[in-house]
């Protein structure tokens, strides 16, 4: 899993019938301080996300394990929304108190 942030959607009317009905987010990696990197991925969407909000995202042969994406042709997928992040005992991320790193 890594960690990232929704920065965006991606909306394609023409797409392969087997992902019809996933919701597709752009999404850019995140690093140890919680700062974007210059990394992105799209990624389907199979817990309810949001722009704005950061995820755990799997990819690859994982993206396919979850009940939504099972024997779909998806290569990343978000996998859980993250209410906080705590390292070294300091508390570096609290959705619920409207944190942006």
């Amino acid at each position: 899993m890594k960690l990232g942030r929704i920065v965006g959607t991606v909306v394609s009317t023409r797409k392969d019938p087997k992902i019809e009905g996933l919701r597709l987010y752009l999404v850019q990696d995140l690093s140890l301080e919680l700062e974007g990197r210059s990394s992105f991925v799209v990624a389907a969407d199979v817990m309810g996300a949001g722009v704005g909000e950061v995820v755990l995202y799997a990819s690859g042969s994982s993206a396919r394990q979850t009940e939504a994406t099972d024997n779909r042709p998806v290569d990343a997928v978000v996998m859980a929304i993250v209410d906080t992040i705590d390292r070294d005992g300091a508390l570096l991320y609290d959705k619920s108190a409207g944190d942006d790193p």
